[in-house]
């Protein structure tokens, strides 16, 4: 009888683990339903999320064409295109850093004048950054071709030497701030400010052998008596003869002829250098300068033969593909590709 016991309770143990065990499949199953489930609907909304961003960022960048802080920064994280100009894509980023900087003074300033004058002159100023997107573009393309580089040293030593602009030795810190205050720009943007226009010198200096032999006619004519005017009668429209004709800032974007007037003594004249923006030579004569502003006359000896090849691959159809309206409006994708006069021009 005992064994016959031990048998049943046995038995019932048995019974009791099945019935456990039983039970627990009907959570176990459910749960693992309950799971995939949950994750699906994650990869849907996550999904449907990234469609919506993409479709916004998208309206706000070619639609829109908002200039913005929060789409800049954007454009500095992903690698966004604004054009596209022989092949060679155009950074959303450098265009809007390059009209943002451009287009803060005038707004710090409040020297737009009406409402319409300022969306004018906002316009103007999209115009001209993205024909100076499109042409630091092309001359990345050319540089890697021609084997030319900037270094971190070289940018190191332009912002050191803008820094010291006008012999003022600023701290980095003071720098930054002037930066800041004027034109809304970082030490990141300015350094890629500085390769941009450092790259575009070296590519339109390496290009260009006739513009160094005008620059030292320019020389012997200035050695004699030191006149702009007469440079100008001898070799007539091979040089441009600028002036500011009022005060402009000590860090006008201009070259780098401010800067470098700012470290003259009235009536003295410069050695020879190239503009910062890669365009050609200058010599400037300071006219008249104080603390912060300065007045001058300049010589330019453009750098034609980069400018040539820019301008014949902006006439040939095609060649050329904007993404945002631009000159008020309408369109450019490779049937009207001139760029806008500078007001020095």
């Amino acid at each position: 009888m005992a064994k016959e016991k031990k048998r049943t309770e046995k038995e019932k143990l048995d019974e009791r683990r099945k019935e456990v065990l039983s039970k627990g499949k009907k959570f176990k199953y459910p749960m693992q339903y309950a799971k995939h489930h949950l994750v699906l609907i994650t990869v849907i909304v996550a999904a449907v999320g990234l469609i919506a961003a993409v479709i916004i960022g998208w309206t706000m960048l070619y639609k829109m064409q908002d200039t913005g802080d929060v789409i800049y920064r954007l454009t500095r994280i992903l690698p966004v295109p604004v054009a596209e100009i022989d092949g060679e894509k155009v950074r959303y980023s450098d265009y809007l850093m390059i009209y943002r900087s451009s287009i803060t003074p005038v707004e710090r300033q409040g020297s737009a004048g009406s409402l319409a004058d300022f969306d004018g002159m906002k316009d103007y100023y999209k115009r001209e950054a993205l024909t100076a997107a499109e042409d630091f573009a092309l001359a990345e393309k050319f540089a890697r071709e021609m084997g030319i580089t900037v270094s971190e040293q070289e940018i190191d030593e332009a912002f050191d030497e803008h820094r010291r602009a006008g012999g003022v030795d600023r701290s980095r810190e003071s720098f930054l701030k002037v930066l800041s205050d004027n034109f809304g720009m970082d030490e990141r943007e300015y350094r890629r400010l500085l390769y941009l226009s450092l790259l575009k010198m070296k590519v339109a200096k390496e290009m260009d052998t006739e513009a160094l032999e005008i620059a030292e006619k320019v020389e012997e004519l200035l050695a004699e008596d030191g006149s702009f005017e007469r440079v100008q009668e001898v070799l007539g429209d091979k040089i441009v003869l600028e002036r500011t004709g009022q005060m402009v800032s000590r860090l006008n974007v201009d070259g780098g002829r401010a800067m470098k007037a700012a470290e003259l003594s009235a009536g003295e004249i410069s050695e020879r250098f190239v503009s910062n923006n890669g365009d050609g030579y200058y010599f400037v004569k300071l006219v008249e300068k104080n603390d912060d502003d300065v007045s001058y006359v300049s010589i330019k000896i453009p750098f034609t033969e980069l400018s040539k090849k820019i301008e014949q691959i902006r006439k040939e159809e095609g060649k050329i593909k904007e993404y945002i309206q631009s000159d008020g409006g309408n369109s450019n994708n490779g049937d009207d590709n001139g760029a806008l006069a500078s007001p020095e021009e």
